[in-house]
């Protein structure tokens, strides 16, 4: 799907969300991923075979 050079990671990939973004919907709350992945404002995630990934904790700082 990705005609990137060189290529985004495929949706298998552990760092699948590295993937370029190709359609922003924020007021809907997803992007389309050019990986076939779709990511939630809430960091969950909607995989090309229909799968859902959870959202996943975020990485920022502990204050």
């Amino acid at each position: 799907m990705c005609q990137h050079h060189p290529q985004c990671p495929s949706a298998d990939a552990p760092d699948r969300d590295a993937a370029c973004l190709i359609a922003f919907h924020p007021e809907q709350g997803w992007g389309l991923l050019c990986n076939g992945v779709v990511l939630f404002d809430d960091r969950g995630e909607l995989m090309p075979d229909g799968r859902s990934i959870p959202a996943r904790a975020s990485l920022g700082c502990a204050a």
